[in-house]
């Protein structure tokens, strides 16, 4: 069959592919609308004006594209014309959204409408943000989504219904941008944060609770991002409590979601009194169990991390002595992920022995093979700072280790002690 010869000028220049939704630009030049939006998105934010990609004359980011109606159907009608030859219909577009409908969307959310249509308008704005990223950019810009949706969510914690709370919290999740109505909304009151807490403190493990959790955590994770110290110093043991115990470890909750605790948990350690409460929450045994699980390396390497902050107190080295496996998990993992957890690794062996060498953890040290893998660190192609980390751990019991029939001597004394 011979290759069919599209005209010119139903080409996209951005995508080079035949338009579906051709708008013209205050330039004169007509692109696919999501050619042109998504070059819009992606110019740099400081940038005002940016330039038209075939004439690279200056285009407002807020100019008006205008419709290519006659286009759009002489398009359609060749589409059609060609349908023998393989050539699928071009769909008419759908009506774009617009502030005015937004704003009706957030209005059907007042306090004085029902629950049923209240999820019926969630529902509708969930499918809109899911959309596109005009959409999403309308939502925030003209019609206050983000701020609409945090109010909704801390008003069903607060009247403590849980009606609609998923939707507003996925959609908050896809408009998300970090302005400063947002970092306002975070840092002014702790509303949003005891909301998030509330979410993750409910019972059940059904599909649409662990939904319901993935969410929160999701807006956990990019609330915590825009939290300033104020904010951070002051987070409850009840937030920490629910994540340890109803995220981390819930089995049926996906990589995502575990990293996204994760990430939020590291984010909190700076401040001593966040690490005392995570290790109080039992954080330390849950996130030995969860390595036991053999996660993805990326999640290793945040649950690594986190052990290393916990571990600089001493609750949290108790915590990973009084597990089994604790110091077995450590030592395994050296030289079997990535660098990174090689180092945060060596650093909580180094913490136990220096801060917690009771006789016992020195023997257990050498009985489940840590010492051994220090000793292979010291062999290894490694970078210099490990070898130099691994042989400061060595040094600090050389004398009991060096004597065990447990590792080759020459292990060891092919380093000075």
């Amino acid at each position: 069959m011979e290759e069919i010869e599209v005209p010119k000028y139903f080409m996209c220049p951005i995508s080079l592919q035949i338009m579906r939704d051709p708008v013209t630009a205050v330039t004169g030049i007509t692109y696919d609308r999501e050619s042109i939006e998504k070059w819009f998105s992606t110019a740099a934010a400081s940038v005002d004006m940016i330039t038209c990609p075939v004439t690279k004359q200056p285009l407002p980011r807020e100019s008006d594209l205008t419709p290519n109606h006659t286009l759009r159907r002489l398009i359609q009608a060749w589409c059609i014309a060609n349908a023998c030859n393989g050539i699928d219909r071009i769909p008419t577009p759908k009506p774009l959204l617009d502030k005015r409908q937004v704003l009706k969307l957030v209005r059907d959310l007042g306090v004085d409408s029902d629950d049923l249509k209240k999820i019926i308008t969630l529902k509708r704005m969930e499918a809109l943000a899911e959309e596109n990223e005009r959409n999403r950019r309308l939502m925030v810009e003209g019609g206050g989504v983000i701020k609409a949706m945090i109010l909704f969510v801390i008003r069903c914690f607060k009247e403590g219904k849980i009606i609609g709370v998923e939707e507003a919290l996925r959609i908050l999740r896809l408009v998300w941008v970090p302005n400063e109505e947002v970092k306002n909304s975070v840092n002014e009151s702790s509303d949003l944060l005891e909301s998030l807490a509330w979410v993750l403190g409910r019972r059940g493990t059904d599909d649409c609770a662990i939904a319901m959790k993935s969410e929160a955590i999701s807006v956990l994770n990019l609330a915590i991002q825009v939290a300033n110290s104020s904010r951070l110093e002051r987070l409850r043991l009840e937030l920490f409590m629910n994540i340890t115990n109803n995220v981390l470890r819930e089995r049926s909750v996906s990589q995502q979601t575990v990293k996204s605790s994760l990430q939020v948990l590291i984010e909190a350690c700076p401040w001593g009194r966040n690490r005392m409460k995570i290790i109080e929450s039992g954080a330390v045994f849950e996130l030995i169990e969860l390595e036991l699980t053999k996660p993805e390396n990326h999640t290793t390497e945040l649950i690594f991390n986190l052990l290393a902050h916990l571990c600089s107190c001493a609750d949290g080295r108790a915590q990973l002595l009084q597990h089994a496996c604790g110091i077995a998990m450590v030592s395994k993992k050296i030289l079997r992920v990535s660098s990174a957890t090689d180092d945060r690794a060596i650093h909580i062996l180094s913490l136990i022995a220096k801060f917690s060498a009771k006789s016992e953890v020195i023997l257990e040290m050498l009985g489940v093979g840590a010492v051994t893998k220090l000793c292979m660190v010291m062999q290894a192609d490694c970078a210099p700072y490990l070898k130099e980390k691994a042989r400061g751990v060595l040094r600090l019991h050389s004398k009991v280790w060096n004597d065990s029939p447990c590792i080759a001597v020459y292990l060891l004394s092919r380093q000075p002690h």
